[in-house]
């Protein structure tokens, strides 16, 4: 439904990308269980990076940040199917997600902000950044630019980002050449 950056996993109170902390730079997921599964976002996790490999520090480590037990020993019992099948150690940190914070503005959507004809209609509909955080849209379209979901896909749900004619026409343009 929606997605955030920013910082998990530490005890610092208050961190920022300059004052991080013990923290990790992460994202959050928020995720309707109906259309999609803890364990389908855990499979999309262990497929998209390379989770052998030794962090250089906290702040970029490999680690799935969980909020109960049952999600605990799903991400338990996924990890190990993913280092058998690689056939070798997972470096992924497996840890209660405790207090998430919001990442700064300029960190937020940030495929999306790097596209100024379709940020500036988003800056638009949505003038405090906590609201262009928080909205699905901005989460979708920040998706289709950077390469996930198909022409298809798209045609089925633009009407609904808010974006003017042009902008849907400036959006299908980068699925149509993957990016």
């Amino acid at each position: 439904m929606r997605t955030r950056v920013g910082y998990a996993g530490g005890r610092h109170p208050d961190p920022t990308y300059y004052n991080l902390g013990d923290h990790t730079e992460s994202f959050q997921v928020d995720f309707d269980p109906q259309r999609v599964t803890y364990a389908q976002l855990l499979d999309v996790f262990w497929q998209s990076h390379n989770h052998c490999a030794r962090p250089g520090s906290r702040q970029y480590m490999s680690a799935v940040f969980w909020h109960d037990e049952q999600q605990y020993a799903l991400a338990v019992r996924t990890r190990e199917h993913e280092a058998t099948r690689r056939g070798a150690p997972i470096t992924t940190q497996l840890l209660p997600v405790g207090t998430f914070y919001l990442a700064e503005d300029y960190h937020q959507k940030y495929l999306l902000r790097r596209r100024g004809e379709l940020f500036r209609e988003f800056d638009a509909l949505y003038p405090d950044w906590r609201e262009l955080t928080a909205s699905t849209a901005a989460a979708k379209v920040n998706g289709y630019l950077g390469g996930n979901g198909d022409a298809v896909q798209l045609e089925e749900e633009i009407g609904g980002f808010g974006l003017s004619e042009r902008g849907q026409q400036t959006l299908r343009g980068h699925v149509r050449r993957g990016r």
